[in-house]
């Protein structure tokens, strides 16, 4: 039996995008682990792990990339204990711990960008060594209110009728493709893990104490998390970096790919990455 904090192969893989391994009894955790070089944690929003294949493509080139599928997506198991972002973001932090990862270059989208941020508060160990958040939430801004988007009707991308799609701009074959929307079970776990409030009214005050290279990067257009989410992490984070991506929504890296990418690398190499 593996312990608390003991990270242990189960048997059977989920084939090339990934293994399922057990950070705590009876709480199976799917992780892509892909490419090789400077580690690269890539965490997903509500949409699903589709929604940042771009991204893992992208750092799989030069990096190695684990990009974990959230307890409660994709038909994986949530326990129900298992619920608030604290824990997500130390069974991550266990993670990094157990394959004894450092430097690594954490990159969150949307819901992955809060549990990103907390990450970095909390890395006790220095496991860290950069810091992307995209279009995330967490923060209480007065004024603002994130909003959800609803679950779509119908089959996601690819299934039933209907005239085949090809990937869109930034995606990758190592993933299926992204539905239009987060799936009914996805915002199940999403409200499980945030709570009535969808907001940590301490977070900024804490994300004065990350150290680490740090880069808000947000599209111009976003509706679900405005760009002052971004203005405001930035603005907590000492020596953090607020980028703007003209004609992009709340997933910059799908909507307007080179631009993104061309705005994160640029943050890296400037960062000495």
């Amino acid at each position: 039996m593996s312990t608390p904090t003991e990270f242990t192969e189960l048997t059977g893989s989920t084939g090339s995008t990934g293994s399922t391994v057990e950070p705590y009894p009876g709480l199976p955790l799917t992780v892509r682990d892909v490419g090789a070089g400077s580690p690269v944690l890539v965490l997903h929003g509500g949409a699903g792990p589709a929604s940042v294949s771009g991204v893992v493509d992208h750092f799989a080139a030069t990096s190695r990339v684990l990009a974990p599928t959230h307890p409660g997506w994709e038909d994986t198991p949530r326990p129900e204990w298992f619920t608030g972002v604290d824990d997500l973001v130390e069974t991550y932090l266990d993670l990094l711990d157990d394959r004894d990862l450092r430097d690594v270059l954490v990159l969150g989208s949307s819901f992955g960008g809060w549990i990103a941020a907390e990450m970095a508060v909390r890395d006790r160990g220095r496991r860290i060594g950069g810091l992307v958040v995209m279009g995330a939430f967490g923060p209480r801004l007065e004024g603002h209110e994130v909003r959800f988007p609803t679950a779509p009707p119908g089959p996601p991308p690819g299934e039933g009728s209907g005239p085949a799609q090809g990937p869109r701009p930034g995606e990758g074959s190592g993933a299926p493709a992204p539905r239009p929307g987060p799936s009914p079970a996805a915002l199940q776990a999403l409200a499980a893990y945030v709570g009535p409030a969808k907001s940590d009214p301490k977070l900024l005050h804490r994300l004065a104490r990350v150290t680490v290279p740090a880069l808000a990067v947000w599209g111009e257009d976003d509706t679900v998390v405005p760009p002052d989410y971004g203005r405001a992490y930035a603005a907590a984070i000492p020596g953090a970096r607020f980028e703007l991506i003209p004609g992009a929504g709340h997933l910059p890296t799908r909507e307007a790919p080179e631009a993104t990418f061309a705005a994160i690398d640029a943050f890296l190499d400037a960062a000495g990455r």
